[in-house]
């Protein structure tokens, strides 16, 4: 399991899901916390990959990137075919995530593009790759749920876990 987590590290990681932009004053006022308290726990949280980056969130309908592209990539099954193919697909540009699977699919692509000529590209890149046998893409309509906030969606059962 991971690092020993308590409820004031889970109110920390919370309140950084909600903006990456607080400072380590704003927390303190928030949790009730020195400052150093704060800083000495988000450095523990670093230290210990439960916070991997912190970043800033971009929309990215604001730069054109409407078109998202959810795409299954089906291989030929090598020898180390999964960290190869899989380096090759998170190599291609508009590429966002990669995943690879077990069951009928290899591989789960989730692709952000501006235009049908950067999607066609996409595919195109995908289907050269030495080892890709097929690809099937759906294009979503329209985004319901976006976003990397864990805790936003992890429920009160779960965090118990996390704290056991």
């Amino acid at each position: 399991m991971g690092p020993d987590l308590d409820e004031t590290d889970i109110e920390i990681l919370r309140r950084l899901e909600e903006t990456n932009d607080k400072n380590l004053e704003e927390l303190s006022n928030e949790l009730g916390l020195s400052k150093s308290a704060v800083h000495y726990r988000v450095n523990n949280l670093k230290e210990n990959d439960v916070i991997t980056e912190i970043s800033a969130n971009i929309d990215p309908h604001t730069l054109g990137l409407d078109m998202l592209i959810v795409t299954e990539v089906s291989v030929s099954h090598e020898s180390g075919y999964a960290e190869e193919i899989g380096d090759s697909l998170t190599a291609i540009d508009g590429v966002n995530q990669v995943y690879y699977m077990m069951g009928d699919v290899d591989f789960i692509v989730i692709s952000r593009v501006q235009n049908h000529d950067q999607m066609h590209a996409l595919i195109d890149d995908i289907v050269e790759i030495d080892g890709v046998n097929e690809t099937s893409s759906q294009f979503v309509i329209q985004e319901l749920q976006t976003g990397d906030r864990l805790l936003d969606n992890t429920s009160g059962g779960m965090i118990d876990e996390i704290l056991d």
